[in-house]
């Protein structure tokens, strides 16, 4: 992978470390779900991290509703500007009547903004 060190440290636990690792799980994921995808909202760089603010659209699913899981990767970059180590959080995406699927089903939102 062009912009990561061989050696390349995931805090992920479903992903093996090194750049290699990482391919084959997206290619995996990509044979598994012909629609995956992500979708990048926002990307913030701050000495040598870099945070990205995602949706994975059906990484676990091929359901054309999917409404996603809410990422923020965080990579550490070295001087060379190779990542060298991720770590991430991740929400599943609710709607307006099922906004927070991870608490309990059918907790309507309470603003309008949505996770995007």
């Amino acid at each position: 992978m062009k912009f990561l060190r061989p050696d390349y440290i995931q805090h992920n636990p479903l992903i093996a470390d090194g750049s290699v690792a990482l391919g084959q799980y997206f290619g995996q994921v990509t044979r598994d779900h012909e629609r995956a995808r992500v979708v990048v909202h926002k990307i913030i760089a701050v000495g040598d991290y870099v945070f990205a603010h995602v949706n994975f659209l059906n990484l676990l699913t091929d359901d054309p509703a999917d409404t996603g899981i809410a990422g923020v990767d965080i990579y550490k970059f070295d001087e060379d500007g190779l990542a060298t180590e991720h770590w991430e959080t991740l929400q599943l995406v609710g709607n307006p009547a099922n906004s927070a699927p991870w608490v309990a089903p059918n907790i309507p939102r309470a603003n309008p903004q949505g996770m995007f």
